[in-house]
């Protein structure tokens, strides 16, 4: 069983860095102010597939921390098919 997760952003990340500054000066370190208008709302998706089949694509809105991955990934998806496989069952995980 090969897996593997993508996490899409709800929000542009131009990565541009733009300055506002008062006509005929130069681009001063001083006149420079970083802002992150990006990031916040977004979607974590998670698919694999197995003997040549494919898994349901898993989505979720929240954040994806290790108790989410072993609740929800781990119990709900992958021991799923190993239960199902023999003892040469192999998980690969984001080509780990």
């Amino acid at each position: 069983m090969f897996s593997d997760e993508s996490r899409f952003n709800l929000q542009s990340d131009s990565r541009l860095t733009l300055i506002w500054r008062a006509p005929g000066t130069r681009h001063h370190q001083d006149d420079t102010i970083e802002r992150h208008r990006y990031g916040g709302a977004g979607w974590f998706v998670w698919g694999g597939i197995i003997l040549g089949s494919i898994i349901d694509l898993h989505v979720q809105s929240v954040t994806m921390t290790g108790h989410i991955y072993r609740g929800v990934i781990l119990e709900q998806h992958v021991h799923l098919f190993r239960g199902a496989m023999s003892a040469a069952f192999l998980f690969m995980d984001d080509n780990a």
